[in-house]
């Protein structure tokens, strides 16, 4: 697929970088035309559209659209940024680009970004895909942080307690390697090594962009996930130890129709092994 990058600049001076990756000979024979998909990226990442998905969406016909959330990468940030913002943000991105309707999928912190346009974007987003993804904090008859590693634990308990107590945890944290599985560790030493173009510039850019993310998933999101109204996917390993399945499971409750995929033998990272097979149900439920 061929990637293209440019800027949208809005009235106040802000700016949301964003990418394109479409195939360079458009839809193949097998899909009639192209479906858009708008990738929502995890903490800490740029907004690099997935590369490991490249082949299965060139197979499919689908292009997708990415951007750095308000912080990361090329985007000015954004002070105060809920969950919710996505959705304006993502709507004046496809506004620019004239297209009218889209799916999105999100992994890990960008689930709860594509259920925001699912739910604030009802009349443009035709399917939802949510990976590995949070339910909200404080979610009735949900133990949120059982399961989770300790220092994915600690971290999130950083930010319940505001900025400043998250940025003195931040400045002493060190990387946790258990927080992944062997599946997680072998998807990234093979085709999901991807992940170091991704997670290496959010990082070096410093912690202020996923402060302020990890403030946002444990602050109100400004919307309920039960107002998404399009078909909805979500995929969850159940060894995940970043996001617990127990947040999906959760999540699938709140509509009748979605469906859940869950993988006995998957992780966090190591789920993404499933997500051809999203896309596939995104062409099929995206009407």
């Amino acid at each position: 697929m061929h990637v293209t990058q440019a800027d949208l600049t809005f009235g106040d001076g802000r700016v949301l970088h964003y990418y394109l990756a479409a195939s360079a000979d458009g839809p193949t024979a097998g899909a009639s035309s192209a479906l858009t998909v708008f990738w929502h990226h995890g903490t800490p990442n740029i907004g690099s559209p997935p590369e490991p998905l490249f082949a299965e969406s060139e197979r499919l016909g689908v292009r997708w659209v990415s951007y750095d959330r308000p912080g990361y990468g090329g985007s000015t940030p954004r002070p105060g940024r809920d969950v919710a913002s996505a959705a304006a943000d993502v709507a004046a991105l496809a506004d620019t680009l004239g297209i009218r309707e889209f799916a999105v999928m999100g992994h890990s912190g960008g689930g709860p970004h594509a259920l925001g346009c699912g739910a604030l974007l009802a009349d443009r987003v035709l399917a939802v895909v949510s990976v590995a993804g949070l339910a909200p904090f404080g979610s009735d008859g949900l133990d949120w942080y059982a399961g989770m590693a300790p220092s994915v634990a600690a971290s999130l308990r950083a930010a319940t307690a505001g900025r400043e107590a998250k940025e003195r945890f931040e400045a002493a944290a060190e990387y946790d390697p258990d927080m992944f599985t062997e599946a997680d560790r072998a998807a990234l030493a093979g085709t999901w090594s991807w992940f170091g173009k991704v997670v290496g510039p959010a990082v070096e850019a410093g912690p202020a962009a996923p402060i302020d993310d990890d403030i946002a998933y444990v602050s109100p999101w400004g919307f309920d996930p039960a107002d998404v109204t399009a078909p909805v996917l979500l995929l969850h390993g159940e060894q995940d130890r970043v996001v617990p399945s127990s947040h999906s499971d959760w999540l699938a409750a709140r509509w009748p129709t979605a469906e859940l995929r869950r993988y006995p033998d998957y992780g966090h990272i190591s789920v993404l092994t499933a997500a051809g097979s999203a896309l596939s149900w995104l062409r099929d439920h995206a009407r």
